[in-house]
C-alpha cells in the first residue's frame, strides 16, 4: 500500500515532497561537523527516497554519516515480474548507504514485510551491524522491523502523515505502537510538537532549519535560469509540490486580479488533476528543479510566497521554505499556517494573509520591502539563531543521554 507524501517528502512512484522539489547534488552535502559524538550505527526507516529530494532527513542524516555508519532503508521496489528477493546497496555522501529491497510482484503485505525483515537480518549479520539505533520517519516500517532489538529508538515525526491524501488506514494504529517503542520523539514543527507531546513523555520540537549559505547565494549575482529569463517582472514565486496543499483557488484569484504580476510556480504536479490548475498568461509552471538550482530562481523573484490551503493536510506543516526564502533575501507572503505565524508573522518577518484581497495587499507591501534595511537586519538576526548543525547537535545530545541511561539501566525505556 503506498504511503502518503510528507509535507516535506515522497514515496517512490507517488507524489514528491511539499518542501524542496529537488534532487541532491553532492556539492550540497552537510558542512563538516566540528563536534564528535559516540553513538551506535544509525538505521533509518523512511518512506522518503534519498535521491529524490534534499530536505530534513538528508540534512540530518548526512551529518550523522560524518561521525558514524548510517543505513537508510527505503520502501521496497516491486518488479513487474518474478525476481529473487535481494537488497540493493547504494553508497551516498560520507559513506551513507541507501538500502532498497527488490521484490517480485504478487506478494501480500505480510509476505512483503517478512521477506524484507529476513533480508535485513542477513544484511545486519554480514555487515557486523550489532549495536544500532533505529530512526523512523514512518510508523508503517514497524511491520518489517518489529523483531529487531535497537539500543535506542527515535521517531522523527516530520508531518501528520495520517492527514495526507491516500494515507494507509493502519497508520494511526502503528503510530501508537511506535510511541510505545520510541525512547525519543522529535517533531518537525511547534504545532506538531503540541500534538505529539500529549502522546509521548519525551517529545522535543525541532522545527525546520536552514542551509543559510546555500540559499544566501540568491543574494549574489547569479545567471538567470533559461526558463525564467523571459518572464516579466514583478515576479511572485513559489517552490514546492503542487498538490492538495497548494491553494490553487487563491493562486487563480490573485493572477486574475493582478495581470501585472507574474506567478512563477516551481515543482511537480501530483495527486491532483492538471486540468484543475488555473491557466492564465501570468502563471508560469516550470516543473521541479534541483536543490542546487533553487537560489538562482529565487534570485530572480521579487516576492516569495507560501500559497498553502487551509485543510487537514496543512494543519501541522512547518515549511522549510520559509527560512530558505528569507535567507535568499526575499520578502515573503504566507497564508496563516500556524508554524509560519509563529514565529515569523509574530516577529513581523513575513506578511500573513488569509484571503486573496489581503494576500494582494501583502504582495504590494512586500514589493517595497527589499528597500527596508531594518527588516533585512532583523531577518538575518533571526536566521543566525537556527541552523541544521545546531538542530543536529541538540538531537545528538538527547540521544547520547538516552543511550547512556538505557545501557546503565538508570532509567527505564519506553520499549
Amino acid at each position: 500500500m503506498p504511503l502518503p507524501t510528507s509535507a516535506e517528502a515522497p514515496p517512490r512512484a507517488a507524489s514528491p515532497s511539499n518542501q524542496n522539489t529537488l534532487s541532491d547534488p553532492a556539492t550540497t552535502a552537510a558542512t563538516p561537523i566540528a563536534n564528535s559524538y559516540s553513538l551506535p550505527d544509525l538505521v533509518c526507516f523512511a518512506h522518503l527516497h534519498w535521491d529524490f529530494v534534499w530536505q530534513r532527513p538528508q540534512h540530518l542524516l548526512s551529518r550523522f554519516a560524518q561521525q558514524g555508519r548510517v543505513f537508510y532503508i527505503e520502501e521496497p521496489f516491486v518488479h513487474p515480474d518474478q525476481v529473487e528477493p535481494h537488497l540493493e546497496i547504494k553508497d551516498r555522501q560520507n559513506g551513507l548507504k541507501v538500502v532498497v529491497a527488490h521484490l517480485p510482484t504478487g506478494l501480500d503485505e505480510a509476505s512483503t514485510n517478512q521477506i524484507q525483515q529476513e533480508l535485513l537480518k542477513r544484511y545486519f549479520a554480514d555487515n557486523a551491524i550489532e549495536e544500532y539505533m533505529f530512526w523512523y520517519y514512518t510508523p508503517m516500517a514497524l511491520d518489517k522491523s518489529r523483531d529487531f532489538q535497537p539500543v535506542l529508538t527515535v521517531y522523527d515525526c516530520m508531518d501528520e502523515l495520517a492527514n495526507f491524501k491516500f494515507a494507509p488506514p493502519r497508520l494511526r494504529q502503528l503510530e501508537q505502537e511506535l510511541f510505545q517503542k520510541a525512547d525519543l520523539v522529535f517533531t518537525g514543527g511547534q504545532s506538531l510538537y503540541e500534538a505529539k507531546s500529549k502522546q509521548h513523555a519525551d517529545a522535543h520540537a525541532f522545527p525546520s532549519s536552514i542551509d543559510k549559505d546555500h540559499f544566501g547565494l540568491a543574494r549574489t549575482e547569479m545567471p538567470e535560469p533559461q526558463d525564467q529569463a523571459s518572464i516579466p517582472h514583478p515576479r511572485v514565486g513559489f517552490y514546492g509540490v503542487v498538490d492538495e496543499r497548494l491553494d490553487i483557488e487563491l493562486l487563480g484569484q490573485l493572477a486574475a486580479a493582478h495581470p501585472e504580476w507574474h506567478f512563477v510556480i516551481i515543482g511537480p504536479v501530483v495527486k491532483i488533476d492538471h486540468n484543475t490548475l488555473p491557466r492564465t498568461a501570468n502563471i508560469h509552471y516550470l516543473g521541479g528543479k534541483d536543490y542546487k538550482e533553487l537560489p538562482a530562481y529565487i534570485h530572480g523573484w521579487d516576492v516569495a510566497t507560501l500559497l498553502f490551503a487551509d485543510n487537514e493536510s496543512t494543519k501541522f506543516i512547518s515549511p522549510t521554505k520559509t527560512p530558505e526564502y528569507l535567507a535568499g533575501g526575499k520578502p515573503v507572503v504566507s497564508t496563516p499556517i500556524r508554524d509560519v505565524v509563529r514565529p515569523y508573522g509574530e516577529l513581523n518577518l513575513v506578511h500573513i494573509a488569509a484571503n486573496a484581497e489581503d494576500f494582494a495587499k501583502g504582495i504590494t507591501a512586500a514589493l517595497k520591502q527589499t528597500e527596508d534595511a531594518d527588516w533585512q537586519q532583523r531577518v538575518d538576526e533571526y536566521l543566525g539563531t537556527i541552523s541544521w548543525d545546531l538542530t543536529w547537535q541538540a538531537m545528538v545530545d538527547l540521544m547520547q543521554q538516552k543511550v547512556v541511561a538505557n545501557r546503565t539501566g538508570s532509567q527505564g525505556t519506553n520499549q
